[in-house]
């Protein structure tokens, strides 16, 4: 299955949840202090969050969904694109 790939804030918190859920990797395009990079997500059974310096690991949904909300990696999860 090919990974979704989307820039910070594009999708929502549950786009992306969903997509994990349902065993799909989901690449997130970043900028870091001027500079393009790169963040996996991944589930089975654990969240990750892959960034280019640190692999992040989540118990719950919910953990995850404050990551990528805290990080601007999705917007709000009701659709609205405000975080």
């Amino acid at each position: 299955m090919e990974p979704l790939v989307v820039d910070a804030g594009e999708a929502t918190t549950d786009d992306i949840l969903d997509a994990l859920e349902s065993g799909r990797r989901v690449i997130v395009r970043t900028q870091f202090l001027g500079e393009a990079h790169e963040v996996t997500l991944r589930y089975d059974g654990v969240w990750y969050c892959d960034t280019p310096t640190r692999l992040h690991k989540h118990d719950s949904r919910e953990e995850m969904r404050t990551c990528l909300e805290r990080q601007g990696y999705a917007s709000g999860g009701d659709g609205d694109a405000t975080g």
